[in-house]
């Protein structure tokens, strides 16, 4: 009887489905910034999951706490991300990203703020 080895770890298909189907889902509700904010950081961590698919153990659990983070909604009002959640989704999207050595896939920005602010802040 041949018995089927299963990985312990997550296929980065699997999470990239689940980035996927989180940014469907907010397409319903979110428009302008906040719709275009979440189609970046799922870009960000698409790429992130392929980039660290054969890295460390320890990068791809950063990349996976990324994802997590990103798709629980943990600070959700109703169905939908509430700004505050993507400002924070947003950060650790880029703090993965920055420790990862992918500053490319920065994410700048942030909903409901205008450049200035967003210029402000990147220099300080």
């Amino acid at each position: 009887m041949a018995v089927e080895e299963r990985s312990s770890r997550p296929s980065p298909d699997i999470l990239i489905r689940k980035v996927d189907s989180h940014v469907t889902a907010l397409r319903v509700g979110l428009h302008g910034p906040d719709l275009e904010l979440a189609e970046r950081l799922a870009s960000c961590l698409r790429e992130l999951v392929v980039s660290t698919a054969q890295a460390s153990a320890a990068d791809r659990a950063q990349v996976r706490a990324a994802v997590h983070y990103f798709v629980l909604r943990r600070e959700s009002r109703g169905r939908l991300l509430s700004v505050r959640s993507l400002a924070a989704a947003q950060r650790l999207v880029n703090k993965a990203a920055s420790q990862l050595g992918r500053p490319d896939l920065v994410v700048e920005g942030c909903p409901g703020r205008g450049s200035a602010a967003t210029d402000a802040a990147a220099h300080s």
